[in-house]
């Protein structure tokens, strides 16, 4: 039985006293057992641990998994998952809330003995994973590596007559190269474009005296990177130096916080400080950030709404920012390891 799963079981009496956890998040699984799972459930006992999936992904799933017996239905996992609960003696079965559908629970319902009582969790292995494991930090230091060799290639190629969509295949074309992958659709966003936080590209060509936003992550081995850096072409205005002076003083005092112990919504809270003296608060509108890993958006979240203490081994983004309607936006977003004593800026070392 893996480390992880162990850990997962000795949480078990936190979460309503269940003697099993049904997963069927597809990141959730790949944590607990280190296989990319796909359309496949895990159940999680007590005593052993069974993954039920079907025959396009049996005997993959047979050859890669450790510890961890594997289950081939035919019909429905339903099926099997039922028959695992009468021969295991399952009283008090835990299922994710948040991935089960009404659907989904009027079938487990259906299917599962009457003796077996579901029973609705939140957040069982999302807790486990927001603090890191040595491994999962060097892999996130290893997609950053890659980040600062594609900010470099980016920076080389920005310049008046080129594209947001041409960055984007540069992009398409350097992850291929160094065979990675995207952690999510990048962001390449300029002049006006740069004032919507999740702008798309677009085949808008760059101007001279305009700003590029360009927000993107390298994924290797299914952990991920997340940046955002801010580019100008020719002379900066102003106005818009006054605005990302702002928004780099609330970052460096944001992350000046980070140590373990504190409030997620107090370092948010901080930031906010600083954009308000400045005026600039009211152009703010998302979370100053969020835990980074299998999912590029996990746990802790850095918002004023959340109730996350940080620990040693979080890894966050911290990412205050302005959006001007129809002007322009400012994001700056760097990732943050919390450590035993303070922080770590793992983006630290790429301008």
């Amino acid at each position: 039985m893996s480390q992880r799963i162990k850990k997962l079981i000795a949480e078990f009496p936190r979460h309503k006293n269940i003697d099993a956890l049904l997963v069927t998040n597809d990141t959730n699984i790949r944590y607990l057992t280190n296989f990319p799972a796909a359309e496949s459930w895990l159940l999680v006992t007590q005593k052993k641990s069974f993954y039920i999936t079907d025959f396009r992904y049996v005997l993959e799933a047979r050859e890669h998994l450790r510890d961890v017996s594997v289950k081939q239905y035919t019909q429905t996992p339903c099926v099997t998952l039922s028959e695992l609960c009468k021969h295991y003696k399952i009283k008090r079965l835990g299922f994710d809330e948040k991935y089960t559908s009404v659907n989904l629970y009027k079938r487990l319902k259906e299917f599962c003995p009457r003796r077996t009582k579901l029973l609705p969790t939140t957040g069982a292995v999302e807790v486990l994973r927001e603090v890191k494991e040595p491994g999962e930090i060097e892999v996130i230091r290893q997609c950053l590596k890659l980040h600062f060799r594609a900010l470099d290639m980016v920076k080389g190629a920005l310049r008046p007559g080129v594209s947001e969509r041409q960055i984007l295949e540069k992009l398409e074309q350097f992850v291929k190269t160094v065979k990675a992958g995207f952690a999510f659709p990048p962001i390449i966003a300029s002049g006006p474009n740069s004032c919507y936080p999740h702008a798309k590209v677009s085949d808008r060509v760059f101007k001279s005296h305009e700003p590029i936003l360009v927000d993107t992550g390298i994924d290797i081995n299914g952990y991920k990177s997340d940046l955002t850096r801010n580019f100008f072409l020719g002379k900066i205005p102003g106005h818009y130096s006054k605005a990302l002076e702002a928004v780099v003083l609330a970052q460096t005092e944001a992350i000046a916080m980070i140590k373990p112990g504190v409030a997620t919504a107090e370092v948010d809270l901080k930031a906010r400080k600083v954009l308000r003296k400045f005026g600039l608060a009211k152009y703010f509108g998302h979370s100053l950030g969020h835990g980074v890993g299998l999912d590029i958006h996990e746990n802790p979240r850095l918002s004023c709404k959340s109730t996350s203490i940080l620990e040693p081994g979080m890894v966050v983004t911290v990412e205050p920012a302005v959006y001007i309607p129809h002007k322009y936006g400012i994001r700056v977003e760097d990732m943050v390891l919390v450590t035993e004593r303070g922080c770590e800026v793992l983006s630290g070392n790429y301008d």
